[in-house]
C-alpha cells in the first residue's frame, strides 16, 4: 500500500514522546507513538492490528472523535507549531486493516450472551466476547445494527460502508443478529434468562428526543433532530429551516438540511463560546453556509415560524423568526421499553440505567454501558467502557461456573 506523502512527512515531525500527552488524553489510551513509528516504517498491517485490538471501532473513531480535545489538542508539537494529525494516519491505517481483515468462526465453547442494542457499545461487547468463545446474539430494534453510527451520524461524516464492514466481521465470527426486535414488550429480559442466556448487556442508547416544552411543538412543521437524521431523504422541510440547539446533533441536522437545499439557521440561547458542539463541527457548519442566531430562546412555535425572546442582559424584546420547518436538537433521553417490563432495573431521574463503575446494573446478570448509562457521549467513550464491561461479564460467567 502506498502511503500518503503528507502524512509521512507529518509522522516524521512526531517526537515519539516517552510520556505522550496524546495517548494520555485518548479515552482508550491508544499507543500513538508506537503506531506512528510503525507508520514511518511502512508496517501498516502491524499498526492496524495494534489499533484494532485496542479499539475495534478505530476506523470510526478516526473520523468522529473530538480530536481537538483528545490526541490532536494535546500534541506537544501544537504548543509552538501545528499538532500532528494522528487521526488522519489512524483513518488510513484502520480502514485498510478493516478491509483486509479475515475472521473465522470460533469455538463457541462458553456461555450464551445477549447484547441488547447494536450501537457502538453493543458492537464492541459482541466482538470481544464472541472472539473469546461466547455465543453472542445481538437484539437490534432497527433493521440494521450500528445505532447512532448508522442512524445518527450523516454519511458525509461517517460512510455507512465502514459499519457494514464491522457487521460482516461480526457475522463471520459467528455473532447472531436479530433485527427489528424490541426487547421488553415481546421478549422480556426474564425470558432471555429462562432460555439460557448467562448474561445480558444493555446498550440501547438514548433515542427519545428531549422537548422544548413550548406551545406548538406537536405541529406538522416541527421535527426532532434525532428522528430527522435517521432518514432525512423522507422529510420535506421547505426553503427556510430553523434548528434549535448547539450540540453536535444540531450541527449534523443543520448541515444535512443545508446539503438538501434549505437555507438553515441555528438558533441558540447563549453565545458561540458556550456551544457544546466541537469547534470543528461549528467551523464546518459555517463553511457549509449554515447561519447562526445567538442569544435567542424559543417561546412558541407557529405554522409560519418561531417566536423568540432575546436573552442578552437589558434586552427583553421578542422577535418572530419565519421558518418553513423547525428542527429541535436539545439532547435525548433513553426509552423505557426494557425498564418498564423489568422490575429489578433501577434508573435515575433522567431514566438512565444505574450501574457501578464496571457496568453491573441492579439486576443480577444484567450489565449496561454507553449512552443509556451516561447520557449522550462520544463513540470512543462508549468503546472504553464497553471493554471494561466485557471483562466484567467474563468474570461474572467464570464465577457462575464454579
Amino acid at each position: 500500500m502506498s502511503q500518503n506523502t503528507f502524512l509521512l512527512e507529518e509522522a516524521n515531525r512526531c517526537l515519539l514522546c516517552k510520556n505522550p500527552r496524546c495517548s494520555k488524553h485518548c479515552p482508550v489510551n491508544t499507543s500513538i507513538p508506537e503506531v506512528i513509528a510503525l507508520y514511518k516504517q511502512g508496517e501498516l498491517k502491524k499498526a492496524g492490528e495494534i489499533l484494532f485490538e485496542n479499539n475495534p471501532l478505530s476506523a470510526i473513531c478516526a473520523l468522529v472523535c473530538e480530536h481537538e480535545k483528545q490526541c490532536e489538542g494535546n500534541c506537544i508539537r501544537g504548543i509552538k507549531s501545528v499538532p500532528i494529525p494522528f487521526y488522519k494516519m489512524e483513518e488510513e491505517i484502520s480502514l485498510k486493516y478493516l478491509e483486509e481483515l479475515q475472521f473465522e468462526k470460533g469455538a463457541e465453547d462458553k456461555e450464551r450472551i445477549a447484547v441488547i442494542g447494536g450501537g457502538p457499545a453493543g458492537m464492541t461487547i459482541a466482538l470481544l466476547l464472541q472472539r473469546r468463545g461466547y455465543k453472542v446474539t445481538i437484539f437490534e430494534s432497527r433493521n440494521q445494527i450500528g445505532g447512532v453510527l448508522r442512524y445518527g451520524i450523516p454519511e458525509y461524516r461517517l460512510p455507512k460502508r465502514i459499519i457494514d464492514l464491522l457487521e460482516k466481521h461480526l457475522l463471520d465470527l459467528g455473532v447472531k443478529i436479530r433485527p427489528n426486535i424490541l426487547i421488553g414488550p415481546v421478549l422480556s429480559l426474564d425470558k432471555l434468562f429462562e432460555d439460557g442466556y448467562a448474561a445480558a448487556f444493555i446498550g440501547t442508547g438514548v433515542w427519545n428526543p428531549r422537548t422544548l416544552g413550548i406551545k406548538g411543538e406537536s405541529f406538522g412543521n416541527v421535527h426532532f433532530a434525532i428522528d430527522y437524521l435517521k432518514s432525512p431523504q423522507f422529510y420535506s422541510l421547505g426553503e427556510n429551516v430553523a434548528v434549535i440547539g448547539a450540540g453536535n446533533v444540531a450541527m449534523d441536522a443543520a448541515r444535512t438540511a443545508k446539503r438538501n437545499g434549505a437555507k438553515v439557521t441555528i438558533i441558540y440561547r447563549k453565545g458561540m463560546e458556550n456551544m457544546t458542539a466541537s469547534k470543528k463541527e461549528i467551523t464546518e457548519a459555517k463553511e457549509d453556509g449554515v447561519e447562526f442566531l445567538l442569544y435567542h430562546a424559543p417561546l412558541e412555535i407557529t405554522d409560519d415560524g418561531i417566536l423568540l425572546k432575546h436573552q442578552e442582559e437589558k434586552i427583553s424584546e421578542e422577535i418572530f423568526f419565519p421558518a418553513d420547518s423547525i428542527i429541535v436538537a436539545i439532547s435525548q433521553n433513553p426509552r423505557a421499553n426494557i425498564v418498564s417490563n423489568t422490575t429489578e432495573l433501577k434508573t435515575n431521574q433522567a431514566g438512565l440505567l444505574l450501574t457501578d463503575e464496571r457496568g453491573n446494573t441492579t439486576k443480577e446478570g444484567t450489565f449496561a454501558s454507553g449512552d443509556v448509562v451516561t447520557g449522550a457521549r462520544t463513540v470512543v467513550e462508549a468503546v472504553h467502557q464497553a471493554k471494561i464491561v466485557a471483562a466484567e461479564i467474563e468474570e461474572y460467567c467464570a464465577k457462575k461456573r464454579l
